[in-house]
């Protein structure tokens, strides 16, 4: 399901969304014509995934080892035409979730895989041509603390630019919701003037005035 709505609309949308691949596809650079690794066959993938889901779901190796070789196995069987890397990483951020790591799915490591891009591949790569998984691990588990601090950063200085514009919410409104206004404002940066109105809690008449 969550494949079909990522590729519902846009790249990919051609391509199966929501349907295992039928057809054998291959990790290389198509520009070179240079073909890295094949992930398994279409034939044995139903058989992989339901290993790697009980994999998932029931082993009792530590949580964020857990998630770092579901990570690369699922990305090692590559079961779509296409999205295979965006939904491994949305699996990343889902599985914390579902384990108790985080508490809302909204931590996301992609931007460290895509600024480490070379070394992500290589680290990956190495699982299945050398059996490297040590290696592998340890990549992954540097990338979950290095995002997380860019996570604390990017979150420090949001609550100080919350914490500053209380002042100038309560002197341009001179109204007595300025901190709700405020909250909806940092909860929604990007809205309607009908949907503050519903939504901000504050009465619709005194909303329509702010």
């Amino acid at each position: 399901m969550a494949h079909q709505q990522l590729l519902f609309i846009g790249r990919g949308a051609r391509k199966r969304p929501g349907t295992y691949k039928v057809e054998q596809n291959y990790i290389g650079d198509d520009r070179r014509g240079k073909i890295y690794y094949a992930p398994i066959a279409p034939e044995q993938l139903a058989t992989a995934m339901g290993e790697l889901v009980k994999f998932m779901n029931e082993s009792k190796m530590r949580p964020l080892i857990r998630t770092a070789l579901m990570h690369v196995e699922f990305e090692a069987l590559h079961p779509f035409e296409d999205g295979n890397g965006r939904i491994g990483r949305m699996l990343i951020t889902l599985m914390l979730w579902k384990l108790g790591i985080i508490s809302q799915p909204n931590f996301f490591v992609s931007g460290y895989f895509e600024a480490h891009k070379d070394d992500y591949i290589a680290k990956m790569r190495a699982v299945s041509a050398d059996g490297d998984w040590t290696g592998w691990t340890v990549f992954f588990l540097q990338a979950m603390h290095a995002q997380v601090a860019v996570n604390i950063q990017t979150a420090n200085s949001i609550f100080a630019l919350h914490s500053e514009m209380r002042e100038r919410f309560r002197e341009a409104l001179n109204s007595q919701y300025h901190d709700q206004a405020l909250d909806f404002v940092f909860a929604s940066p990007v809205f309607r003037n009908d949907r503050f109105v519903e939504r901000s809690g504050i009465p619709a008449s005194s909303a329509r005035l702010l």
